[in-house]
């Protein structure tokens, strides 16, 4: 890692002082806020912020609304499913806009690959040594979103060049592959393509890691995942086109209409299950389309509609999104987690508070430390840059 104030990153792309969020009339805003944004989710996570609220055992109604903030766990789709390809998508959004302006200062795609090859490169490495911090020891684990992310950039920065409508291409072809190798490839005790443990995507861990991961998810995911860098592409390439902003805007909400309804479609007829730990065709349509239609929504109400007033408290996370992410999923998970837990649990048993509600507000309080540290990150306009 290295302090930056102006260089591009994979999801620090684009970025400029939090300062002057609104002074720069290039600026796409929006992009800026949906990366805040899916990293204070992931944030939440990692504080333990939904599943604190969700040990409350509150009633059925909240229950039902916090239940999206939780995977599904093999059939079906949760608000939360949407999380991991809008950081795709966005990942694959900022390569463009940053290939973009590299390109008007007359840096060839070719000059800029090694650029891209080191970042995925330290992307895998540091994907890799998450799953050794997790488990408390040195182990060959593949599932971590940096792993993939390392690979689907590399995937979609070799077509980045290519035509909108390649890249469109490009990325069904690769869903289409990945179902056709569940379909066609049944090896004993893995020949059930949509069964948890039991697809080719499970067969593959256990040939290149020795093991299965305990929630389904499959290295493989690779494939399928990579529509949505590339997907994400076409959204930059769209965002910085001479395409009047309202007509973009509905090119994004027709796009992803049209991927909910695909998708939904393919579900709904029995030819491909909605299944996000195997990332299965239908998935990256329906999760595609949601994509779109979030961002849509942001990018009308900040950059078409300008209120903007409250955009920084969420650009200030996207500004060091990988940062804020190794630190939540590191030092955050293994020591700011407990720690604030002691002294959170200790001052409120006091109030005889329960142990369920101080579990609560000691996961709010990670949450806020964690942002805040963006927040002083980006006053002081320091990024960081893998």
């Amino acid at each position: 890692m290295m302090f930056h104030l102006t260089d591009f990153s994979i999801l620090s792309d684009y970025n400029s002082s939090v300062m002057n969020l609104s002074g720069n009339k290039d600026r796409i805003l929006s992009l800026d806020v949906m990366r805040g944004i899916i990293m204070i989710l992931l944030a939440g996570e990692s504080a333990w912020v939904y599943e604190s609220l969700n040990n409350l055992h509150l009633p059925a109604f909240f229950n039902g609304f916090l239940i999206q903030f939780f995977h599904h766990p093999w059939h079906g789709y949760h608000f939360w499913d949407t999380v991991q390809p809008a950081f795709m998508m966005m990942a694959g959004t900022a390569m463009y806009i940053s290939f973009y302006h590299k390109e008007q200062k007359g840096i060839t795609w070719s000059s800029n690959f090694k650029h891209i090859a080191i970042r995925s490169l330290k992307l895998f490495i540091f994907g890799t040594a998450l799953h050794c911090v997790y488990a408390g020891k040195f182990v060959w684990e593949l599932w971590n979103v940096l792993t993939q992310l390392a690979f689907t950039t590399l995937i979609a920065y070799l077509i980045i060049k290519r035509s909108a409508v390649f890249q469109l291409l490009a990325g069904l072809a690769l869903i289409i592959l990945n179902d056709v190798l569940y379909r066609t490839i049944l090896i004993p005790d893995y020949n059930q393509p949509y069964v948890e443990f039991h697809n080719f995507g499970s067969y593959m861990d256990m040939l290149v890691m020795g093991k299965q991961n305990a929630d389904g998810w499959v290295a493989i995911n690779i494939i399928p995942t990579a529509a949505h860098t590339i997907w994400g592409m076409i959204i930059g390439r769209l965002l910085m086109g001479k395409t009047p902003p309202l007509k973009k805007l509905n090119l994004l909400l027709v796009f992803g209409c049209i991927a909910l309804l695909l998708g939904y479609g393919l579900d709904g007829l029995n030819m491909i299950p909605i299944i996000k730990r195997i990332s299965t065709g239908s998935f990256v349509l329906v999760s595609t389309g949601w994509v779109l239609l979030i961002f849509a929504f942001i990018y009308w109400i900040i950059d078409l509609k300008g209120k903007n007033k409250y955009a920084w408290i969420a650009t200030v996370v996207g500004m060091n999104a990988i940062f804020i992410y190794l630190f939540f999923e590191t030092v955050g998970a293994q020591w700011l987690n407990p720690t604030t837990a002691i002294f959170i649990g200790g001052f409120t048993s006091l109030l005889h508070v329960t142990p369920a509600l101080q579990a609560v507000v000691s996961a709010f309080a990670v949450w806020f430390i964690e942002w805040h540290l963006c927040y002083w990150l980006a006053k002081n306009r320091i990024f960081i840059k893998l």
